[in-house]
């Protein structure tokens, strides 16, 4: 039996709830039928088969909130069958959120994978224009989130909120200025498949840098739910620090600016202190 090149530069990339494993692959010379990849879970000494896949890129969803080690090899199979040898392990976790690690400090919604407990949820996003003309306005502590915080944010892609940039507004209270730097956690049941696009986050008038949304399934207009078996949402998980140096006692506002793409739908958002 003549084996296939093994593959060589493996490495895994941790995010929330997901590890991204990439490696070189092997030469055009060799048909590749696909890549097998295998994990073992901690304190296991075997191997299960993880998926397969034609690219030298893998994605190993649904790890949850907390980070955990799990060891990865990958194998080569040709297009008569014939198995590589197994490629060097390769340690790698995801992240832990710091919905997880940290302390809320303000927030609307739950970080559950339903989006249920917001305004207009799940199918009323036509009434945008009239329930929020001025778009969403929300004060931690007052204002409600059925109410005031719309479950979808649309962006200047989406004539039904009238082809235009639209901006969420978030205000909390803080006694004193933090002693270390916050975490913003910004989850989505899903978002627009082919342009979600971006916004621009400020907090207290600073612009902080642009936000990048991940491709969804353009499920989320309309459905709620990413927790049911089937549920055709591709929730995402955005979380990034932000300064202390940019907080001052009283009230703080954190803006987004939503100037590029069409809607994404929140499951929660918030600010974490570190514990």
């Amino acid at each position: 039996m003549n084996r296939p090149p093994a593959i060589t530069q493996l490495r895994g990339t941790g995010d929330i709830g997901t590890l991204t494993l990439d490696w070189k692959p092997v030469s055009w010379a060799t048909v590749v039928d696909h890549y097998a990849v295998y994990v073992a879970e901690p304190g296991a000494t075997t191997y299960t088969l993880l998926g397969k896949t034609v690219y030298p890129h893998f994605v190993h969803r649904g790890l949850g909130f907390t980070g955990v080690t799990r060891s990865y090899r990958v194998v080569t199979v040709d297009a008569a069958g014939n198995r590589s040898q197994v490629s060097r392990s390769v340690a790698a976790a995801n992240k832990t959120s710091v919905t997880i690690s940290g302390q809320p400090i303000a927030r609307v919604g739950f970080y559950d994978g339903k989006g249920s407990e917001l305004a207009l949820s799940p199918k009323g996003y036509a009434e945008y224009p009239t329930r929020f003309p001025s778009d969403v306005d929300y004060t931690y502590g007052t204002s409600v989130p059925s109410v005031d915080w719309s479950y979808l944010f649309p962006g200047p892609a989406d004539k039904w909120a009238g082809t235009k940039n639209h901006t969420v507004t978030f205000r909390f209270d803080l006694t004193a200025v933090p002693e270390q730097d916050l975490d913003l956690a910004l989850w989505l049941i899903d978002s627009h498949a082919s342009i979600p696009g971006s916004a621009v986050l400020s907090v207290n008038g600073a612009e902080v840098g642009r936000l990048a949304f991940a491709n969804g399934a353009t499920k989320g207009s309309t459905i709620a739910d990413t927790t049911y078996p089937g549920s055709p949402l591709k929730p995402s998980y955005l979380e990034t620090p932000l300064s202390k140096a940019l907080f001052r006692t009283g009230q703080n506002v954190i803006e987004l600016v939503k100037d590029e793409g069409s809607w994404i739908a929140y499951d929660a958002f918030g600010v974490y202190a570190r514990k």
